[in-house]
């Protein structure tokens, strides 16, 4: 009977070791398999969460689990090398997102400091398309430090980076790597008003290191064009609505300033002039998950940051500045068409202004109105544009946008400006972008516009007696009225490794906007781009890119304008992130009835994140170009600096320089030099408090245009 036991009990022994053998080879020969278009079914939370990085609460016990990310750069839906974890769930008022980062914590690179502020640190963002049609969506990304960053993509305009969502962030570092959690209002997201939500999600992670690596849950085809049609879909968030209700931002701005004032006997008094405050007042109701009402009264926007100073030596058109008001933001995504039909830096001092977006089903409506107190008038010319302020106008845009499928979309725009006094300008437009397959799609855009001048005689153009439209019209604000057209149309394919870029575009001598930024008419353009992208494998060499460019615009007269060639390649090296650009252009231009011939431009650029407490860009320009307020020739040279220095996780310092040159390429004499210097330095107490102090050497003076922002 023993032996009998004992002969059964080492089978079973024998069979486990066995079973055993063959789990631990089945796991270990496990083969990795990327996952195409993942869905994930998402769970309520029975329990609350408390957004703080600590991701103990019991309202995570039933989150929906994310674990198979892949590397999508510089691995082409490879294996990572960390693990990385996701989670998600919600409840009435939130959508929580979290996650678990493996690493080393001695090699995560973070940095304690403004929203918005971090770069190249360790990050993990949520992608989020709650219409699930691939032409507008949100990205939140989150630092090691909690830091947030936010944009919002859109397939016709691609990032605002100057976009902010109110969402709540935290996390912590720990000994196996760090943690994240995110809570999203609802009430902040636009999305369909549905019993049941099905939207597309991603969930990614940064790791800078020697090499800059990206992991996400969803693979990417890199023959596939449409970059969020490749998300997965989240399913099962149910019988959630944003908030509804007024939100009311008052505001009182008190200001005094003054001047040092010669008493004509060497010495000097400051003048005060008297104190002076102003009042004003926003709001914003939610009508409901689809439309949203807002307005503003005499609007403060003194918390905004400065735009980063441009050097305009030698050009003749207006700078071009991003949009960075809070009030511009909401629905800005609906706003955008390939002319930038309307910028609403144009929009430049509102007294009021009102907005209201909608969106139901694939169709988005944007309608804003303004009454302008400095109104910027851009008169555009074939070579140059001349701003000027005009004074009061009433402002008004319509925006229609009808998404078809995914990546397709069909919209409209009507603009309107009335100048006090008299004067108009109105613009029609129609546009499309048409998904031909996944790596072909065709855009353009359709414009009409109208234009009334207003009647200015203070304002007196050096050019006064300038005219255009073969000397029907004089450039002067006389009152003249007229009409023109405006349109542009692109083929482009895009894949893995071949991209090309066809471009026709055509604008008549009396196309004329304003409400938009359209500094130049009178040309016919037609380009063609295309470069093709190498991986080298076992290489320092991680990406190489050559690319061929070339493009002649014409006057609508026959009359060529310019005509130039372009060569490229940059590339990215495995060593402390390190890329390079080199370019070289020929040109030849007739400007001010005056041919130009073998003007030319080389360029090379380069910049790498030594480690983390250091980084550098530069880049260095060498041309004989066109001078041309002096209309001749110069040699010009210009070099761009910039450093970041992070001594302390809480310290960052930004000295950068910018500076240009050009002599006279048949005297040598100097036509125009310029430069900006300045040095940024940030510390950070807190995610919410923070010192900064900027040291700017006097800028030397220069030669360029003007803005209508300095008018």
């Amino acid at each position: 009977m023993m032996m009998f036991v004992t002969s059964r009990f080492r089978c079973l022994l024998i069979t486990l070791a066995v079973a055993l053998l063959m789990s631990s080879f089945a796991f270990a020969t496990k083969k990795f398999e990327p996952q195409f278009y993942p869905r994930l079914e998402v769970q309520k939370a029975h329990d609350a969460i408390s957004v703080d990085g600590d991701l103990n609460d019991p309202g995570w016990q039933r989150a929906s689990k994310v674990e198979s990310f892949v590397e999508r750069y510089p691995g082409d839906n490879t294996e990572p090398e960390v693990e990385t974890r996701a989670f998600l769930t919600y409840d009435e008022n939130n959508l929580y997102v979290a996650f678990l980062c493996q690493d080393d914590p001695a090699t995560i690179r973070a940095t304690m400091c403004q929203r918005d502020r971090f770069g190249g640190d360790d990050v993990v963002r949520v992608l989020i398309d709650t219409y699930g049609d691939a032409t507008r969506a949100y990205e939140l990304f989150v630092n090691p430090y909690g830091v947030q960053k936010d944009i919002l993509w859109s397939s016709v305009g691609g990032e605002d980076i100057g976009y902010d969502l109110i969402w709540t962030s935290a996390a912590e570092i720990t000994d196996s790597g760090y943690q994240v959690e995110i809570a999203v209002p609802f009430s902040s997201m636009r999305f369909p008003n549905k019993d049941v939500q099905a939207w597309k999600v991603d969930f990614q992670r940064d790791r800078p290191r020697e090499v800059y690596r990206q992991y996400s849950w969803a693979a990417y085809d890199r023959n596939e064009q449409c970059w969020a049609c490749q998300w997965g879909t989240v399913e099962g968030i149910s019988n959630v609505r944003p908030g509804q209700g007024l939100e009311i931002l008052p505001t009182v701005v008190s200001y005094q300033s003054g001047r040092l004032m010669s008493d004509g006997q060497g010495d000097a008094n400051f003048e005060s002039s008297d104190p002076r405050g102003e009042f004003s007042l926003g709001g914003k109701y939610s009508v409901n998950s689809d439309v949203t009402v807002e307005a503003t009264y005499n609007p403060d926007f003194s918390q905004i940051e400065a735009d980063a100073a441009q050097i305009d030596v030698n050009t003749t058109i207006a700078l071009y500045y991003p949009e960075r008001r809070p009030f511009f933001q909401e629905g800005s995504d609906i706003f955008r068409t390939l002319f930038n039909s309307f910028y609403t830096r144009t929009v430049n001092d509102p007294q009021f202004a009102g907005k209201l977006t909608a969106r139901t089903g694939g169709t988005s409506i944007g309608f804003l109105s303004a009454y302008d107190e400095n109104s910027p008038y851009i008169i555009p010319l074939g070579e140059s544009s001349l701003p000027v302020n005009t004074g009061q106008s009433m402002v008004n845009v319509l925006r229609g946008l009808q998404s078809i499928g995914d990546d397709n979309t069909l919209g409209f725009m009507v603009g309107d400006r009335r100048f006090d006094g008299g004067g108009s300008g109105t613009v029609l437009a129609l546009d499309g972008d048409i998904r031909i397959s996944k790596n072909y799609s065709i855009d353009g855009q359709y414009i009409y516009t109208h234009t009334t001048e207003p009647n200015n005689d203070t304002w007196k153009p050096e050019l006064g007696d300038a005219t255009f439209a073969d000397g029907k019209h004089t450039i002067v604000l006389d009152g003249e009225s007229f009409s023109g057209f405006a349109f542009i149309t692109r083929f482009l394919r895009n894949s893995r490794h071949w991209d090309f870029n066809i471009d026709y575009n055509q604008v008549d001598p009396t196309y004329r906007t304003q409400v938009g930024y359209d500094p130049l008419n009178d040309y016919r353009n037609f380009s063609v781009y295309t470069n093709y992208t190498i991986y080298p494998k076992n290489s320092v060499l991680q990406r190489l890119t050559p690319g061929f460019y070339t493009a002649a615009r014409w006057a609508l007269d026959g009359t060529n304008r310019w005509q130039q060639v372009n060569l490229g390649l940059d590339g990215q090296l495995s060593l402390a992130q390190t890329y390079f650009s080199l370019g070289y252009e020929q040109r030849e231009e007739r400007y001010l009835d005056r041919r130009y011939e073998n003007l030319w431009t080389a360029n090379f650029g380069f910049g790498s994140q030594l480690f983390k407490q250091l980084g550098y860009d530069i880049s260095i320009l060498r041309s004989h170009n066109i001078a041309r307020f002096a209309q001749t020739t110069g040699n010009e040279t210009s070099v761009a600096a910039y450093l970041t220095i992070k001594p302390a996780d809480r310290i960052v310092i930004e000295p950068n320089l910018r500076y240009a040159k050009s002599t006279d390429a048949a005297t040598g004499d100097e036509l125009y030099s310029g430069y900006i210097a300045r040095t940024r330095v940030r510390y950070q107490f807190n995610r919410e408090l923070s010192l900064r102090l900027v040291d700017r050497l006097p800028d030397k003076p220069v030669l360029g245009a003007v803005s209508w922002l300095d008018l």
